[in-house]
């Protein structure tokens, strides 16, 4: 039989050599705009903020319908768009119902305004036909 096999740990290994990596991207300025919005950037933080951009109002329901998503994950996103000041969420009691409801803050649409501004941007410079 041969030797045990020893684990080796992060500590126990040796250091890889340190060095830049350069990457040509060929984008131009807008390999180094700044990065996007995580806040805004998820799927169904995006959705909401779409989704209120064009309505003034949207309940609970519409709003899980109009992206397919369940209620627990509705409700975690939406609290960290609140939590950010991008949108404001009313709760009441409607028949004796819960009802909620979610609105757009102005900077909830900067937020997006920003975002979509930095997404065209980058499909412009992908679009665009290579310096030579």
């Amino acid at each position: 039989m041969g030797e045990p096999k020893r684990k080796t740990t992060a500590a126990a290994r040796p250091a890889a050599p340190s060095r830049k990596l350069e990457v040509s991207t060929g984008l131009g300025a807008a390999a180094h705009a700044p990065a996007l919005d995580r806040l805004v950037h998820d799927r169904v933080r995006l959705g909401i903020l779409s989704a209120l951009a064009v309505s003034d109002r949207l309940g609970f329901t519409e709003l899980r319908t109009v992206l397919d998503t369940t209620d627990g994950n509705l409700s975690a996103h939406a609290r960290k768009l609140e939590e950010a000041g991008y949108i404001t969420i009313d709760k009441s009691f409607r028949d004796r119902v819960p009802h909620t409801e979610f609105a757009l803050t102005d900077a909830g649409r900067g937020a997006l305004e920003r975002y979509l501004d930095h997404m065209e941007s980058l499909v412009r410079a992908v679009r665009a036909p290579a310096d030579s």
